[in-house]
């Protein structure tokens, strides 16, 4: 029989899969003898089957009964046993940390009876009824799926009826008669009681949380994280601990390095007399972690030793959940903390420092994600002025935008093209979406460790909480400072993570430290030695030479300032825009050839002087030039345009301007249904007399002008849209011959390596026939995707692709990371016949995949040569080709 439930010490922490993250380190914890609370996990095998058929799996209730009757044993307590009941907490936990977006229930045992009994054993009647009222808020909601904002309201009505500022100053009177309240609402919504029966209490909540897999904010989690949809969550029960009992409780959480910057210390928050769900809600403000040696100097010189323990064995930065009960602490989970990008750097680099992990360790631990968000702007601290408010400096980065009080104003506004800041009191799990949209989230509540903190940072957003200077007045849309300035919603502000500063209006940006760095290579200490150690690594292992996107000498310099090893792609169309673009349309309306070869003649040494300034700004690294590809009518001023100025001319009775008449007719003549599909790419070279040889020769002439000036160019000349091999010989034939004209001419030899970009089924297909002419691939992956699947992105984007994402007919775009399974398997097919025919075909891929972090470890294992992408994502995809190189791929991705 399938197995569904494990005791803690049955587990370690390589079974996530199968415990999920939660169950797994709490059964790590409890091997290395910490004080863990007993109890069990429901795995995700079970979670799976219940998922697939709706019904509880057969045998997981005798499974949990048999655990919960050894947990009750080493208890001495039963389940809701009414003189000392034994109360148990139910918790979420998947393979991947999703803080907040599933379920949790506690307090499970509790009900009319065992109430009184625990608020004679404890000592506290308040504490014994505020437990139970937790218990029925949280079943309520979760379980029996009653509004969550109705108990909410129950309370702030009773706190409104006697004055108190929160839930501390309510006694035990004042909770009990809060639970008879939330059991009548239970009843009006649901038609059915509150259930007094333990047992059942415990089954309903373990099935409701395998449920809240499927949950809307859960779902919209995913998606963002790309965390696949069927591994399911498992369920860990443990004995409950309380932080709420006095003075001598409470509940925290800590981390045994700042998840903000790195840096080394204690960080987290304490709250006295709260139990963990006020801590991660923010509802009340925590004090910081080291109060706690002045409250409590014996648990916090335990934790202490605790987080070294953790950081040891683990090797990497730890979040840690515990409670102190009555001077006792607890530890109740752990996993590898989430941080921000720059954190993820300095950290690696510390570790490295420390000789806890190895460089290429290190450099698993960071991604191109991170450092990319390490190259955004930062706010000009000169420029910014005095802030409207401070608060904790949750994550870091700038951002600006329209002030929101909720989270569906926040997507509308989104929606519509508006950057937006979402603020709260503090936010829940049901303002995902929100902070989905959102360019940053500040809350009045709330610190480190809270909601808004933890998903902000998972995300890379900017984030500050805490910020108590404001009164946030979600009801009234707007905020309110300290000094009485009023701000109200749609009102622009400016957020900087990393200062924890509030400032009115659009603050000014400065580049970060990291892209100075990039741009001109001054180093200094922190992030950007962090960095620049990471690249460093990265360029010595990789396989990958990383080259750039690059139209112009300028994006040329600044992709090798960035590292770039040469170009992948210049596209040849930008050169004939502008005023250019006069000539363009005299070539098209040449009446014979001796016009076209006026016209061609003039742009000759206009692309010449382009290709020697690229040239020179990549002198001796490989330059790869694709001739022109579009289709000929988007040089040419739109038709609807054209018409209109035409008509208003006849309607004056004046005679129409005969350049605009032979351009409308030049425009009809040459409109396409599909001009992806039409005359583009090789077919103009094939139709068009003189367009190739005047492209070749610009190249050629280039080439002898560098190698004169005593430079090295290696430029490559790439044929576009090739579906046929017969389209690239006679193409090939062409360029041949220009360039041996050239070297004849000048005296200069010009040898240009000439292949061509595969971004046709059919290519790919055949790609071992068109090697036979080719001496280089490159893959043009936003052609390939688009040709494959069947859909034109400028189309299709805005029509059905959220669609698409919401029912995972593909976890992500295709245009965002590559399809593995249909073009990369084209991709596959096409590199495997290619060298079976070409053993030294050099191969490469310049559509945007070559810059996205996950393509480039696909690219990496089906043995490409380079990556090309644009300029700004080039030491991303550097140091991805790096991590790629690594035993494992680097950690490539889930």
């Amino acid at each position: 029989m399938v197995r569904y439930v494990y005791d803690f010490h049955e587990g370690r922490r390589d079974m996530a899969d199968l415990l999920g993250g939660k169950g797994a380190n709490l059964a790590e914890m409890t091997r290395l003898g910490l004080p863990v609370p007993p109890g069990f996990t429901v795995s995700t095998d079970a979670c799976r089957a219940f998922l697939a058929t709706g019904a509880e799996p057969d045998g997981m209730s005798a499974e949990v009964s048999r655990h919960l009757s050894a947990l009750e044993a080493g208890a001495g307590r039963r389940l809701g046993q009414r003189d000392d009941p034994l109360l148990l907490s139910v918790r979420s936990g998947a393979r991947f940390s999703m803080p907040g977006m599933m379920e949790t229930v506690l307090d499970i045992g509790l009900n009319d009876g065992s109430v009184l009994g625990l608020a004679k054993v404890s000592g506290s009647e308040r504490f014994a009824w505020d437990s139970y009222r937790r218990l029925v808020q949280m079943f309520g909601s979760t379980v029996m799926g009653v509004d969550g904002a109705l108990f909410e309201r129950a309370m702030t009505t009773l706190k409104g009826l006697r004055d108190a500022p929160d839930d501390l100053h309510l006694d035990a009177h004042d909770l009990a008669e809060l639970v008879e309240a939330y059991k009548q609402l239970i009843r009006e919504e649901t038609g059915e009681d509150f259930p007094q029966s333990p047992a059942e209490q415990l089954r309903r909540a373990i099935l409701a949380v395998f449920a809240s897999w499927n949950g809307e904010r859960a779902r919209i989690y995913r998606r963002r994280e790309h965390i696949p949809d069927d591994l399911g969550t498992a369920v860990t029960v443990q004995r409950m601990v309380f932080g709420n009992l006095g003075a001598d409780s409470g509940s925290g959480v800590a981390f045994t390095r700042d998840p903000a910057t790195g840096r080394g210390g204690l960080y987290g928050d304490y709250l006295p007399n709260a139990q963990g769900e006020d801590v991660v809600a923010g509802i009340r403000n925590t004090v910081p972690l080291a109060e706690l040696e002045r409250l409590d100097p014996g648990s916090y010189g335990q934790l202490l030793a605790h987080m070294q323990t953790l950081e040891r064995h683990y090797r990497d930065l730890c979040d840690i959940e515990f409670t102190i009960e009555r001077g006792t602490l607890w530890m109740l989970q752990t996993r590898v903390g989430k941080r921000t990008a720059e954190a993820a750097f300095a950290i690696a680099a510390e570790l490295t420092d420390e000789g806890i992990v190895s460089a290429d360790e290190a450099l698993s631990r960071v991604d191109g994600e991170g450092l990319a968000r390490l190259m955004f702007p930062r706010f000009d601290a000169a420029a910014t002025g005095e802030p409207l408010a401070r608060g904790i400096p949750a994550s870091p980065g700038a951002a600006v935008g329209a002030a929101v009080f909720d989270s569906t104003e926040a997507v509308r506004r989104a929606a519509a093209g508006e950057k937006v800041v979402l603020v709260r009191q503090e936010t829940t799990p049901d303002d995902l979406p929100g902070m989905i949209a959102a360019q940053a989230v500040l809350t009045s509540r709330g610190g480190k460790t809270s909601h808004a903190a933890v998903v902000a940072r998972g995300m890379g957003k900017v984030c500050v909480c805490g910020a108590e200077e404001l009164t946030v007045d979600p009801a009234a849309r707007r905020f309110t400072t300290r000094a009485g300035t009023v701000v109200a919603e749609g009102t622009v502000i400016s957020v900087d993570g990393s200062a924890g500063a509030v400032y009115p209006g659009a603050a000014q940006l400065a580049d970060s430290a990291v892209m100075r760095f990039l741009e001109t290579g001054e180093r200094s200490a922190g992030v950007v030695a962090a960095v620049a150690r990471a690249l460093e690594h990265a360029d010595a292992v990789r396989r990958l030479e990383v080259r750039a996107n690059a139209d112009t000498p300028e994006d040329a310099r600044r992709a090798r300032r960035f590292g770039a090893q040469g170009i992948g792609l210049c596209r040849t169309e930008h050169m004939f825009l502008g005023e250019r673009r006069k000539l363009v349309e005299e070539m098209i309306l040449a009446g014979d050839d001796a016009e076209r070869e006026r016209a061609l003649a003039a742009l000759l040494p206009l692309q010449r002087q382009d290709f020697t300034d690229i040239l020179a700004a990549m002198d001796g690294l490989p330059v790869t030039i694709r001739l022109l590809d579009p289709p000929l009518h988007e040089f040419l001023p739109d038709h609807t345009e054209l018409a209109v100025r035409v008509a208003a001319a006849e309607a004056r009775g004046e005679e129409p301007d005969p350049h605009q008449q032979a351009l409308l007719e030049a425009v009809g003549r040459m409109h396409e249904e599909n001009p992806m599909l039409g005359l583009r790419g090789v077919r103009l070279g094939l139709v068009i007399p003189g367009l190739v040889a005047m492209q070749v020769r610009a190249v050629a002439e280039a080439v002898v002008a560098r190698t004169r000036a005593g430079g090295a160019p290696h430029a490559e000349i790439m044929v576009p849209l090739v579906g046929a091999v017969e389209e690239l010989r006679i193409e090939r034939a062409e360029v041949e011959r220009v360039l041996a004209e050239v070297s004849g001419e000048s005296g200069v030899p010009v040898h240009c390596p000439i292949g061509t970009m595969i971004e046709l089924p059919r290519a790919a297909l055949t790609a071992g026939r068109i090697a036979e002419e080719a001496e280089f691939f490159s893959f043009g992956t936003n052609d390939l995707t688009q040709t494959t699947w069947g859909f034109s992105r400028d189309d299709v984007e805005a029509e059905f692709f959220s669609a698409y994402l919401d029912k995972g007919v593909f976890p992500v775009s295709p245009f965002e990371a590559i399809d593995r399974d249909g073009v990369g398997r084209l991709v596959r097919i096409a590199v495997d016949e290619g060298r079976a025919t070409r053993p030294d075909l050099t191969i490469g891929v310049c559509g945007e995949h070559g810059g996205d972090p996950g393509s480039v470890h696909f690219f990496h294992a089906t043995g490409l040569d380079y990556v090309s992408c644009s300029p700004f994502r080039v030491p991303v995809a550097r140091l991805e080709a790096g991590r790629a190189a690594l035993p494992g791929g680097g950690d490539a991705g889930r």
